[in-house]
């Protein structure tokens, strides 16, 4: 069945691969991007089925525009991927609070406009799968990357309430949690650092720094596969609420499940004392 995709962040990266991998299954494309001429390599090579627009996900009514374009190309809007993101990272007191603004405001509040402005349309429709890009940081917080571990774990939240909201206008929602993918994500052109230098902090960070570099563009993670991924879970009729991507997320999320399951056990009777004895 064609469908019509709206990708944010489809330049690059993950939301490039998994362009790339919708265009081949056949469905109509809205690609956004702030740099929309990175865009051209998709737009021309299938340019009835590709629109692609200027898009920052933290502008309103850029995000209001580019839905409705979708919906005067192509008459609909079937698929929603929520990928724009970048990750601020170093330890929570090395970032500013206008660190955190910024943070939130591309990885959280982008995502609640883009489902702000497309929701309309699904519901009207009584279709539509809102596939909001987490990752493993939005289920296992990772020291020296507090500001996007929490922005990536609000997604996660959002998503599971949303799920609950819209099930019954026939939309659904999938929180994906991808792992260590190839992209550019570590580099200087889609991470940032904080500049508040504590000396406390030196060697930690220093660590850090080295573990991201050495891994960078060595990850296991393949864009392309995960939008084949993603193409096979909107087909389906019962896609589910989380998708682990990757094997290194699924080991994390079923570790890290393990372990609370453990922990919360060992302190059953403490928690059940502090209910109410009528």
């Amino acid at each position: 069945m064609n469908r019509t995709w709206l990708i944010t962040g489809a330049s690059r990266g993950l939301g490039n691969g998994i362009a790339r991998a919708a265009l081949a299954a056949g469905h109509n494309l809205v690609l956004g991007a702030r740099n929309l001429e990175a865009l051209e390599p998709l737009a021309t090579e299938a340019p009835a089925r590709v629109l692609a627009v200027s898009l920052d996900v933290t502008d309103e009514v850029a995000v209001a525009a580019a839905v409705d374009q979708a919906v005067q190309r192509f008459g609909r809007l079937d698929v929603l991927v929520n990928n724009a993101g970048y990750g601020q990272l170093a330890p929570f007191e090395e970032n500013s609070p206008s660190d955190a603004e910024r943070q939130f405001g591309t990885n959280l509040f982008g995502v609640f406009n883009l489902c702000r402005a497309a929701l309309p349309v699904m519901r009207k429709q009584r279709s539509g799968h809102i596939f909001n890009i987490s990752s493993i940081a939005g289920v296992a917080g990772m020291g020296g990357a507090a500001l996007y571990c929490a922005s990536k774990f609000a997604v996660e939240g959002f998503s599971e309430s949303l799920a609950q909201e819209v099930a019954g206008f026939g939309i659904k929602v999938t929180v994906v949690a991808p792992g260590g993918f190839r992209t550019d994500f570590l580099d200087a052109s889609s991470a940032s650092y904080g500049n508040l230098h504590l000396q406390d902090y030196a060697e930690f960070t220093a660590r850090i720094r080295a573990g991201s570099a050495a891994n960078n563009h060595r990850q296991k993670g393949d864009p392309l596969k995960l939008g084949e991924a993603l193409v096979t879970l909107a087909a389906s009729e019962q896609p589910p609420l989380h998708f682990a991507a990757g094997s290194d997320a699924f080991e994390i999320i079923t570790g890290k499940l393990e372990r609370m399951k453990a922990e919360v056990e060992r302190w059953q009777a403490l928690s059940f004392s502090t209910d109410s004895n009528f």
